[in-house]
């Protein structure tokens, strides 16, 4: 029941409409309803889901090299690998993943929109990866007095100019990424430079995709200590994805919690890093949600006891359940 209060404001619902105050103004809306989800639409919020998830890994893996992103940065990362997926060449809604996708669609994904790289970096570039796994990077000629747009006031006359390649390799069925490493070129104030080759020395494992991504820093010179200072910020911060790979033999979808073991990765242990990708569980929790393994990816499985204690008509806790996304 709605009713008026004494200024003349009105709360509460009426039929189907909620009329509730904010900073002095009624406001009405229609309720929410209800609706049943079907299959259909349960794989495809799983595959958007699925697709947060590898947009806050890329993220969290280019944190080097682009310092500070923007408060978009994650709504439009998301999208990006969600188209990606959707224009995979095989596969079907919630048996697939980023190892299927389109990744030239994630070239040129900035990670602030504030300063996008093309618009304050003026040079042309290309990256290749030639069969033994190693990425190359061509960049083009450039004169930093005229080819780099400046935040205002700065002048570059008296500045370092810094632009990183950055390389990293992903494999999210085993849930890790690995930094193959960063090359920097640095530049002191106004100059010109020719074309140049770029290798990264370490080599891309055929079970996991690659990106590189190109950042442009500005570093102010402190002359009684020659310290650098970097003057990158939340407005100025150019960084974007230049080149993408997919995997040349990706790694079997996981029929389980994936349990890394640092003994499977002999003398890359250190460089490793656990990525907390939530991917695999959704897909298996649609697995063990439908009762439908046998229509899913062969990759994915190779039996119908996917997850043997979360299967139709098995008691299964309250916890097992909550992990592997069922609710």
């Amino acid at each position: 029941m709605a009713t008026i209060d004494k200024k003349g404001m009105v709360h509460g619902t009426a039929g189907s409409v909620i009329y509730r105050e904010y900073r002095g103004k009624n406001i009405i809306q229609g309720k929410a309803k209800a609706f049943k989800q079907t299959e259909k639409t349960i794989r495809s919020a799983t595959e958007f889901g699925l697709s947060s998830s590898v947009a806050a890994v890329i993220r969290k893996a280019f944190e080097p090299a682009y310092f500070f992103k923007d408060g978009t940065a994650a709504y439009r990362s998301t999208q990006m690998v969600y188209r990606s997926i959707l224009n995979n060449v095989s596969g079907e809604k919630g048996k697939r993943d980023l190892h299927d996708g389109d990744l030239s669609l994630l070239q040129g994904m900035d990670f602030n929109a504030n300063s996008k790289l093309q618009e304050f970096l003026q040079m042309s570039h290309s990256v290749s990866k030639n069969a033994d796994g190693l990425v190359s990077v061509t960049l083009g000629s450039l004169n930093t007095q005229t080819d780099i747009k400046r935040p205002r006031n700065l002048s570059g006359a008296y500045m370092k100019h810094r632009i990183r390649l950055m390389l990293v390799a992903f494999n999210f069925r085993e849930e890790y990424y690995e930094n193959l490493g960063f090359q920097d070129i640095d530049l002191e104030g106004y100059q010109t430079i020719d074309e140049q080759l770029i290798t990264f020395n370490e080599i891309v494992p055929d079970d996991c995709l690659a990106m590189v991504s190109m950042s442009l820093m500005m570093y102010s010179t402190v002359s009684q200590t020659s310290e650098s200072i970097l003057l990158n910020s939340g407005e100025f911060s150019p960084c974007a994805i230049i080149g993408a790979f997919q995997s040349v033999k990706p790694s079997d979808y996981p029929l389980k919690e994936v349990e890394r073991q640092p003994s499977n990765y002999l003398g890359r242990e250190e460089k490793i890093c656990e990525m907390f990708y939530k991917g695999n569980l959704l897909m298996l929790g649609l697995v063990s949600r439908f009762g439908k393994p046998d229509k899913l990816n062969p990759k994915m499985v190779k039996s119908k006891q996917v997850i043997p204690d979360i299967m139709p008509g098995k008691r299964v806790s309250f916890k097992k359940v909550e992990r592997f996304g069922l609710l």
